[in-house]
């Protein structure tokens, strides 16, 4: 049913085989498109991405000090507290969330 085809890569513009097996496991998943770069480009391309804050890796978050509005105890949050709204430390935002 597939027969093998070649295609060029979009980043080096070498020539690399979709094999009939490869179209065939494209089918079965569902995709629509061909792959548009060779083996080694993907995978230069996958080490690019998880080492530059792409998908899996997730940068470390700012932290701001914080007084819980409820118990009083030092905390930090995610955001810049404006001082017109209460924060709460983790436990405190928890319990009133379960509440709603």
């Amino acid at each position: 049913m597939f027969q093998d085809k070649y295609l060029t890569c979009k980043d080096c513009g070498s020539e690399f085989a979709f094999t009939a097996s490869e179209q065939e496991f494209f089918a079965e998943k569902g995709f629509t498109n061909e792959p548009g770069r060779c083996s080694p480009c993907r995978a230069t391309r996958r080490g690019q991405r998880n080492n530059s804050g792409g998908f899996g890796h997730r940068e470390e978050r700012q932290m701001f000090p914080a007084v819980c509005s409820s118990c009083g105890v030092e905390t930090t949050v995610p955001f810049q507290p404006r001082g017109d709204k209460p924060v709460y430390c983790r436990d405190c935002f928890s319990t009133r969330r379960s509440n709603w």
